[in-house]
């Protein structure tokens, strides 16, 4: 096996577009940073040109078998480059013009690369550059806000993720010593000779890891405290875009590993207490970004469900690709809005919002309703087809609870949505928005909750391109 490194093609364009835009904002003046940002969005979307030219094509290794780029890559390459995209417009209302913009953009696309590779890691080698190259990033971009909340999350975002950085490579560090091998392609077999107790442990500590990561538990503290600490465009991509390549990741690993223990039942508890803690904090939030992160957690445990039947359905991967590509443009949707009424930090203050700003009110409910997972949006479908998944794996008990946290879930969404239209916004309000009502936040919105209309009427073609 060669090392092939034109397959990685849209890696490797990301990562010199945050290098370009590092060094290039080095040298330019504040009122011309807009160049970075130029750049970046010109690197996200080559990159996504170039994996949706390879989407159809056969599965692929590059690295000497260590990267896989098959469909599922594929797939995390265009959703993940499209959604940093979106960040990007956010970013364009909330950062340009401020000290650090040049940096935050190179940040993004330094933690977009470590994402997707996750997504195509054939190695557990790889999956821990990919999960060092997604995490460093991310402490730098929470730490940015400069306020007492953002430096509070970044502190525990760090410590958080050393720990489960550490977690990883001593689970990394078991599994070799025990198979004397970290490629994927050989350690199905050796694991099921291995000693079952040392396989359990290594195997727990890198899916903790990757469920940091992901923001699901029991590593999902700092996910909350991120979303509410630091900026509107930091916290839309810290919710989204990482959680692409770390439950693929889990899934590739999950998939391999032999039935000598019971990996299906550990994953599935998992995703309930993801998505069941989730939702019990989330009832309690009034700051709807803190009320957006516990979501989040929810959303990793749905997300979860596929992983845990990982080679029991032919409709896991796809129900979970389908809910990955359906979850970002939601999610971004959501925090768009917020990003567009800044000083909007109370779930009261939205109210009257949607008489106000009928279009953005449309867009919050559709974001909300398809977190939900209400039809048409997309979310809807992956929801139902995740659920189908686990039925036919046979674990219909993991389908209901499913059901019964998505029923659950729509109180917390609903305290949002029920401001929205009950009174006539008053004139603080009306004052508060001067100035701080962004036109890019405002368009993010709108597409992004347009789009999840559009996907959810078209998953059908979504579902026969992800079954490739």
């Amino acid at each position: 096996m060669a090392m092939r490194p034109a397959l990685l093609a849209p890696e490797i364009v990301l990562f010199l577009g945050g290098l370009a835009a590092l060094l290039g904002g080095s040298f330019l003046a504040r009122t011309r940073q807009w160049v970075t940002r130029a750049v970046a969005a010109a690197a996200l979307l080559v990159a996504a040109a170039l994996a949706a030219l390879d989407l159809p094509g056969p599965a692929q290794v590059a690295m000497e078998g260590t990267f896989t780029v098959d469909t599922t890559t594929g797939v995390a390459r265009v959703v993940a480059a499209l959604g940093t995209l979106v960040v990007l417009a956010l970013a364009s209302d909330e950062i340009a013009g401020t000290p650090r913009e040049s940096e935050t953009y190179a940040l993004l696309l330094f933690s977009t690369t470590g994402t997707l590779i996750l997504a195509g890691a054939n190695d557990l080698l790889v999956v821990t550059v990919g999960f060092l190259l997604a995490s460093v990033p991310l402490y730098g971009l929470i730490g940015i806000a400069r306020t007492p909340l953002g430096a509070e999350a970044a502190m525990k975002t760090y410590l958080l993720g050393a720990l489960f950085g550490i977690l990883l490579l001593t689970g990394v560090t078991l599994l070799y010593g025990v198979t004397a091998t970290t490629s994927y392609a050989e350690l199905t077999d050796r694991l099921a000779d291995a000693p079952a107790g040392v396989v359990a442990a290594g195997v727990v500590a890198v899916l903790g890891g990757l469920l940091f990561k992901a923001g699901g538990a029991p590593a999902h503290f700092w996910v909350p405290d991120a979303a509410q600490g630091a900026g509107g465009t930091v916290a839309a991509f810290l919710t989204t875009v990482p959680k692409i390549g770390a439950v693929i990741a889990a899934y590739r690993l999950v998939e391999l590993l032999p039935d000598t223990l019971a990996w299906p039942l550990l994953v599935a508890l998992l995703a309930v207490a993801s998505m069941t803690l989730g939702n019990l904090a989330a009832y309690w939030q009034t700051d709807p970004r803190r009320l957006l992160g516990w979501s989040t957690v929810s959303q990793v445990g749905y997300l979860l469900v596929p992983v845990a039947v990982a080679g029991r359905s032919d409709l896991a991967l796809p129900s979970l690709l389908l809910y990955l590509a359906g979850y970002t443009v939601t999610n971004l949707s959501a925090f768009a809005v917020t990003t567009a009424f800044p000083q909007r930090r109370e779930l009261r203050s939205y109210r009257g919002m949607g008489r106000a700003h009928p279009w953005l009110g449309a867009a919050l409910v559709v974001a909300l309703l398809g977190l939900v997972g209400t039809p048409p949006t997309v979310v809807f479908v992956g929801k139902l087809t995740t659920t189908a998944a686990a039925w036919d794996a046979g674990y219909a008990w993991l389908a209901v609870l499913v059901l019964v946290n998505t029923v659950a879930s729509l109180f917390y969404y609903l305290r949002w949505i029920a401001p929205l239209y009950t009174h006539q916004e008053t004139a603080g309000h009306h004052q508060q928005d001067a100035g701080t009502e962004g036109r890019w936040s405002r368009s993010a919105a709108i597409g992004t909750a347009a789009l999840s209309l559009l996907l959810g009427i078209g998953a059908g073609a979504l579902w026969a391109t992800f079954s490739l």
